[in-house]
């Protein structure tokens, strides 16, 4: 018994100091998710006004840009993936994963090969385990995501894009797949099509959805043409989508590490809980059995003594 109750102290012991770490976490992703969510916002409105004015150009300049041209009978496809870091975030890699995996599988049912890039090493991890071939991979920045590394990756694709039908590395669709931030209880994996371009309106509150027909467009005067125009806007307006979506993948892997943080620290509390009643229990026992045994002797020696006289 006494051994019982040695090994119950050793795991209340160890459940307390993993509480701690858990708890510490769990402190360290509130404090960053303000400021994950303020960037997200901060780009908010440039993602928007540069949304409308890639979309006035395209709808009224008429001009056949390889951006937004599509091919007749598209064969491959590249797919980007925004995954974590680091782990101890609940399922926010693992669904992200299966979201790409459904993604890939409609582009497979299509008749097109697919070309993967990732950001993160959870990702990475997962594709190097299963001896997935990746094209190229982006890590060491998942939580606190820069515009230098969204304007790399966004170039990577690009170049990839514009590569003529048959050469080594084309594609001729781009798909962006990572964690939409909706709220602090609620991050959903998204999938969305970069190229050929798809103009979608963000707002603010992080959604994308397609811009309103009854939107009233600026109309721009193009200088030195709408040709020239394009090519400096949507470059840009693709790497302003690719950052828009590491930081709202930075937000909702904060979000999903806060919550599950609490919730194993809530569960080391009822561990605790459940192994200290245990442990008094046996405590108890010994208790009770000692007191026997000693209640036992008594009356044997007493039983013994009377025999003798």
């Amino acid at each position: 018994m006494a051994v019982s109750l040695r090994e119950y102290r050793a795991r209340i012991k160890s459940t307390e100091s993993m509480k701690k770490i858990t708890r510490a976490m769990e402190l360290i992703a509130a404090s960053r998710i303000i400021k994950a969510q303020q960037r997200a916002q901060a780009a908010a409105p440039y993602a928007r006004e540069l949304t409308r004015a890639v979309s006035a150009v395209a709808t009224f300049s008429n001009v056949d840009h390889p951006l937004t041209r599509e091919e007749e009978n598209p064969k491959r496809a590249a797919v980007l993936i925004v995954t974590s870091d680091r782990g101890l975030a609940g399922a926010y890699s693992a669904n992200v994963l299966k979201e790409a995996e459904r993604l890939a599988e409609k582009l497979r049912s299509e008749g097109k090969e697919i070309d993967t890039y990732i950001c993160g090493r959870k990702g990475e991890a997962y594709y190097k385990f299963r001896q997935r071939p990746v094209v190229r991979s982006w890590t060491g920045f998942s939580d606190q995501p820069s515009y230098d590394v969204a304007a790399e990756v966004g170039a990577a694709l690009i170049e990839s894009f514009l590569k003529q039908q048959g050469e080594e590395g084309d594609v001729d669709e781009v798909h962006l797949v990572y964690t939409r931030f909706r709220s602090m209880l609620t991050q959903e994996p998204t999938a969305v099509r970069l190229l050929p371009l798809e103009v979608v309106e963000a707002e603010e509150g992080g959604s994308a959805e397609r811009p309103d027909p009854s939107d009233v467009l600026p109309l721009y005067e193009f200088e030195p043409s709408a040709e020239a125009v394009l090519d400096g806007l949507l470059p840009q307006y693709v790497q302003s989508r690719v950052f828009f979506a590491l930081l709202q993948a930075a937000a909702s892997e904060l979000a999903a590490r806060q919550k599950a943080m609490k919730s194993a620290t809530d569960n080391a509390d009822e561990l605790i809980k459940k192994y200290t009643r245990i442990a008094n229990q046996a405590r108890q026992a010994g208790i009770t059995q000692e007191i026997s045994e000693i209640v036992g002797g008594v009356n044997a020696l007493a039983d013994a003594n009377s025999g003798s006289e």
